[in-house]
């Protein structure tokens, strides 16, 4: 028997003032997207495993809770990522769309796990995605997209980190052939010189093109003397001269974590106050029913990790007995909340308000 009230590890409730500031910074998210011509669309919480299983790609369904369907039988799992349920609709139901095709979404995912750093299992997700058009103006779009839906929510202090997730398989399958792809990359990750040495030197300088995003192209251009990557780069400066001087850029040039899945490009949204990871986002491939692959480019964002850990700020205006109606329809059409007193025992400090309305004004309490 588990004790009344307690909840499965990993979960917990949203309660007042959190819920209602999640849904209010989700809400300008998808507003800022909605924007720029993202339309939103609603995929189902559990989809059939094996569906799902495709779409995620990398990783699988690792991360998914699955179960039997009590009706149909069929082995189903509930979303641990909605970019997945998006890439669906768009190859399937959407797929007769003109390209590109723009859409936005937001719903919980459930994770099978949670992780010592982060341990909750269910998240509620929010994003957007361009599908049909790889180019480098399809990402700028994006990026930009990201950067104004982040400020819009009301977040400080707006930094990004790019990645080149395949990198490595470019140069590998190029100018600098390796043995064991597969162990480069997990030494490159680990930014381990010694053990990058022991496999590929070749690859050493890629260790040192990370950090500030001027000096990290400067690297990166001096080790790719024979321009294998000059597209690469020259896309990715200009997404970074379209952010302007207002957003923090860095390079992690091989960073993978996180990123198996995308393409030629990822990048990871920050906040400086206080400092943590809002999202990411990239370019990757999905997958039409008849095997032709179709690109893409999106962000994801969470809304927990966009309110941060401070409390939300209640504007709660209390309006005691005998205030006309007319009154609190004209302060909540001003954008104040209003919390009606119902009998004589009730009061300002019970409803949490934040200010009472007398003799025709609204005071601080």
């Amino acid at each position: 028997m588990t004790k009344p009230g307690l909840l499965p590890e990993g979960f917990h409730d949203r309660l007042p003032p959190f819920a209602d500031a999640a849904a209010s910074v989700e809400a300008r998210v998808l507003e800022a997207a909605r924007a720029h011509g993202y339309e939103r669309v609603d995929p189902p919480l559990a989809e059939f495993a094996d569906e799902l299983a495709a779409r995620l790609k990398a990783g699988g369904l690792t991360d998914a809770v699955r179960f039997v369907d009590p009706v149909g039988q069929a082995t189903l799992a509930i979303r641990p990522d909605l970019t997945a349920q998006v890439a669906r609709i768009a190859a399937t139901r959407m797929g007769h769309h003109p390209r590109p095709v723009r859409l936005s979404y937001a719903g919980s995912v459930l994770k099978l796990r949670g992780r010592q750093l982060a341990p909750a299992r269910e998240l509620r997700q929010v994003g957007a995605e361009l599908i049909g058009l790889d180019s480098v103006a399809a990402a700028q779009e994006v990026v930009g997209v990201a950067v104004e839906a982040l400020a819009t929510a009301g977040v400080h202090g707006i930094s990004i980190d790019f990645t080149l997730p395949d990198l490595i398989d470019t140069l590998a399958g190029g100018p600098l052939p390796v043995g064991n792809v597969g162990v480069l990359r997990d030494r490159l990750d680990a930014k381990d010189a010694a053990g990058v040495a022991e496999v590929a030197p070749a690859y050493l300088p890629l260790i040192e093109a990370a950090g500030p995003f001027d000096a990290a192209m400067e690297r990166l251009r001096a080790f790719d003397a024979g321009g294998v990557l000059a597209s690469r780069l020259d896309g990715l400066a200009a997404i970074r001269a379209g952010l302007g001087e207002s957003v923090a850029v860095t390079l992690d040039p091989t960073e993978r974590h996180g990123f198996e899945y995308q393409s030629w490009l990822g990048f990871s949204l920050f906040a400086a106050e206080p400092a943590r990871e809002l999202g990411r986002g990239g370019t990757y491939l999905i997958v039409h029913a008849d095997g032709r692959e179709e690109a893409a480019t999106g962000f994801s964002l969470y809304a927990d990790a966009l309110l941060g850990p401070a409390a939300p700020e209640r504007r709660r205006l209390f309006l005691p007995l005998g205030t006309p109606a007319r009154d609190g329809a004209r302060l909540r059409a001003d954008g104040w909340v209003t919390v009606a007193q119902l009998d004589a025992d009730d009061s300002a400090e019970g409803q949490l308000a934040t200010h009472i309305w007398v003799a025709g004004e609204a005071r601080a309490l």
